[in-house]
């Protein structure tokens, strides 16, 4: 099937299947069905091991075990953030220049592996002889699990920029939202799976033994990276000069200040980042307001991964049909009321305690937000420019988590409502943003349902 070139106007306003310039040639079909089935493969994978890390139970739940503190809790949306925004920020020109980047992919996969590995190796030290061995292991356990936690969001957040600008280059624009679908209905089922047969052997009211745990999701990881290399990718030609840090910064402002549709979206997204600083305190909320114990974290885990399933079966095809602005102001709508319905759930006793799960539903719909942030910022930009506004969306999203141990402070010192107040009111303002945006699918009379930034051509080369 011949492809048009289109270009991209200079505000950078185009869709995001529109590459700077490249020649009309034939589609071959077969390695664009490889790359969507591989890129669905490591998605899948990744989210079976990540739902032993679910960052609003397994992970706070974990480090509480070591004597966290609310204020410490509060770092871990924090770190979360800085991972996933700063260094693909400061990697962007280098994703960029790479001819083929899936080689990048799987070494950042293999970070994450790395870091999780190395954190469940923690729990199999021996105990401490004696009491002094004892408060020295309390101090620098919460450290050292602090320190690996972000050494893997930082791989967390090379990976995501590299994948995310594969999925711009690889799949088409009309197929994103099948990729969405198929990824979280598929992954959600074999996570919800893994963590429905081993999470009961391994977390327990008196115990849980985190090694398992851990171990697991770092070996999904390393899985995740094998895959990456069976993608087929074309060679990229781009140029780009060379940046100092700062000018790294000074391109992501640029970007802001140039681009108004992209600045509204960038104001949303810092707004909606404020739902992260809630993750590590909706089961500290569940278990300290209404006495629920570890072992409702197994039930929590799993009903966020089918949540997120469910609005991934609502999302993906509203976006592939009616794009993703459309889907991003139904989902933002919803992230407003997840802190509202947590409040009045801790509020309602037995009744409460019964139905406290569905705080975890809802939380399910962030990370499809996320993905359709990152589609809708996919269509609205060139795929020269793919790496620097994927990365400073993340850099807008992470802005407002570096707030996160105060928040936590803030708990301690004032209430879970008031603090859930104030964000849900924040995320009302990202929702209302959401109306402003532009469709993207309306400013060309190009069909929407031709390849993204890189056509593959039959001799196309085997690698990332």
């Amino acid at each position: 099937m011949p492809t048009a070139v289109r270009t991209a106007p200079p505000d950078h306003q185009a869709p995001e299947n529109s590459p700077g310039a490249f020649s009309s040639v034939d589609v071959d079909e077969e390695p664009v069905r490889r790359n969507f089935a591989v890129m669905a493969l490591i998605q899948i994978v990744m989210r079976t091991g990540w739902i032993f890390k679910t960052e609003s139970v397994i992970m706070p739940a974990v480090l509480d075990t070591l004597g966290g503190a609310g204020w410490l809790r509060g770092f871990l949306p924090t770190l979360n953030r800085i991972g996933n925004s700063i260094p693909p920020l400061l990697l962007t020109r280098r994703v960029k220049l790479l001819p083929h980047k899936k080689r990048a992919l799987a070494l950042a996969s293999l970070g994450m592996a790395a870091a999780f590995l190395l954190l469940a190796s923690m729990w199999l030290l021996p105990p401490p002889a004696n009491a002094a061995a004892e408060q020295a292991r309390r101090f620098w356990m919460p450290l050292a699990f602090l320190v690996l936690y972000s050494l893997f969001f930082a791989a967390t957040g090379v990976q995501q920029i590299v994948f995310q600008t594969l999925q711009g280059k690889l799949v088409r624009i009309t197929s994103r939202g099948r990729l969405l679908l198929v990824t979280n209905v598929v992954g959600c089922t074999t996570a919800i799976a893994a963590v429905y047969f081993l999470l009961p052997l391994w977390l327990t009211n008196d115990a849980a033994q985190v090694q398992y745990i851990f171990g697991f999701a770092g070996f999904c990881f390393l899985l995740a990276a094998g895959a990456c290399l069976l993608l087929v990718e074309p060679a990229d030609n781009f140029s780009h000069p060379r940046e100092r840090v700062r000018d790294v910064f000074a391109a992501s402002a640029r970007v802001l200040r140039t681009d108004s549709n992209f600045r509204r979206l960038a104001c949303a997204g810092l707004l909606f980042g404020t739902t992260f600083m809630l993750f590590p305190h909706y089961q500290a909320l569940g278990r300290q307001r209404l006495g629920l114990h570890m072992t409702h974290l197994i039930f929590w885990v799993i009903v966020q991964n089918l949540g997120t399933g469910l609005f991934s079966v609502l999302a993906g095809p509203i976006a592939d049909r009616g794009g993703n602005r459309r889907v991003l102001k139904c989902l933002l709508f919803g992230i407003c009321l997840i802190p509202l319905v947590a409040i009045l759930l801790a509020h309602a006793g037995a009744w409460g305690k019964s139905w406290f799960f569905i705080v975890f539903a809802l939380v399910g719909m962030t990370p499809v937000t996320m993905r359709t942030f990152s589609n809708y910022t996919l269509e609205i930009s060139s795929s020269e420019d793919h790496t620097r506004y994927l990365a400073t969306l993340s850099l807008c999203l992470a802005a407002p988590v570096m707030f996160s141990p105060l928040v936590g402070m803030l708990v301690d010192v004032t209430s879970f409502e008031a603090v859930f107040l104030g964000v849900a009111l924040l995320n009302a303002a990202a929702w209302c943003l959401s109306f402003g945006l532009q469709e993207p699918r309306h400013n060309t009379p190009t069909p929407p349902d031709l390849a993204a930034d890189a056509v593959l051509a039959p001799n196309a080369e085997d690698a990332v």
